[in-house]
């Protein structure tokens, strides 16, 4: 075999494993960021092929942000674990999964430029260097990797997050304080606001296209203020979720007691989503019942945004609040199925 000369095309090759998937199943397009998106991931990719994973663009800490600060591109961790969790299940995309998800140790000298970055984080702005193309670049990653399905970013741009914590003072009064960033927001303790900035960023087009065209809509579990609510604070991404005719299903966390949503109940985090976007509807409202104290109120909530309660055990066998995936991938198809 010859070695690549030239640029590389915008498009990559196909996969090459037909030979072992499923059939094609329904369009499904998942929304969130981080380990909440992974967990869909991890579990859509057992129903469908046709896949297609939006991810928030605001991470501003580790790796991420240490690559958004230097060279401008968009922060690609999240792009990097969605990507992961679509890879082919064979020793080829467990390989390249490792690889991607491979993380350098501090070098021996100080300040070594490659220290805490993350191997696939590298390779991808790397591909966006070549090309010169973001989604191309997550593309080509994906052939990488033998990925089932494709990952997008929200935006063409770096967003961040700005929120308003409630802090207390040491007369033990509260006031209000101006949290910005994703990294300072997830561990500000008590969010009661959120926005974007800028507030008027551009949605990435391939996206607003996979929302149009889905059969279902899957949005969350993940970090509430930061992963999920950001998918509907950004105005394109926002009005096509309201407006595309595909079936939306919301998945609920596994914990409320999270340092950026400290004291909300699973109710409240429904209320939270109404206020931000009270026009976004939602079909079928799917949660652990470990998760629901209250479930006439949960209901209530659900019943606001025009929504079925699903309850189901959905989370893994232990103590830590994760989903576990065939659990979800037995949830999700039940409500496919139920559609």
């Amino acid at each position: 075999m010859g070695l690549l000369t030239g640029p590389l095309p915008l498009v990559p090759p196909a996969s090459g494993t037909t030979g072992a998937q499923l059939e094609k199943g329904p369009s499904v397009v998942a929304l969130g960021g981080g380990h909440g998106l992974s967990a869909s991931l991890s579990a859509l990719r057992l129903l469908t092929s046709e896949l297609t994973a939006i991810v928030t663009v605001a991470d501003d800490g580790g790796s991420s942000g240490r690559l958004r600060e230097e060279y401008g591109v968009l922060p690609p961790g999240d792009l990097r674990m969605a990507l992961t969790a679509l890879c082919d299940d064979t020793d080829w995309g467990r390989t390249w999964r490792d690889v991607m998800q491979h993380r350098f140790k501090p070098g021996k000298g100080p300040g070594g430029s490659l220290d805490e970055h993350a191997m696939g984080n590298l390779l991808i702005v790397t591909l966006w260097e070549l090309l010169g193309d973001t989604v191309a670049g997550l593309k080509w990653a994906g052939a990488l990797l033998g990925a089932r399905g494709q990952v997008l970013p929200m935006s063409t741009v770096p967003l961040t997050i700005e929120g308003q914590a409630r802090v207390p003072g040491p007369d033990g009064s509260h006031t209000l304080q101006t949290v910005t960033g994703q990294a300072k927001c997830a561990v500000a303790g008590s969010l009661e606001s959120v926005r974007l900035l800028p507030e008027s960023a551009p949605a990435c087009i391939e996206a607003l296209t996979a929302i149009e065209l889905a059969d279902w809509i899957i949005l969350g579990p993940g970090s509430w203020f930061t992963s999920v609510l950001p998918h509907l604070l950004l105005p394109e991404i926002r009005d096509a979720l309201c407006s595309t005719p595909a079936k939306r299903c919301l998945t609920m966390n596994l914990a409320t007691d999270t340092k950026e949503t400290w004291g909300m109940s699973a109710a409240d985090h429904l209320h939270q989503l109404r206020n931000y976007a009270p026009d976004f509807t939602i079909d079928v409202v799917l949660a652990d019942p470990a998760s629901v104290p209250d479930v006439e109120e949960f209901k209530r909530a659900a019943g606001m945004l025009g929504a079925e309660v699903v309850l189901g055990k959905v989370g893994a066998s232990n103590r830590r609040p994760i989903h576990d995936p065939l659990r979800l991938a037995t949830a999700y198809h039940d409500i496919f199925g139920n559609s």
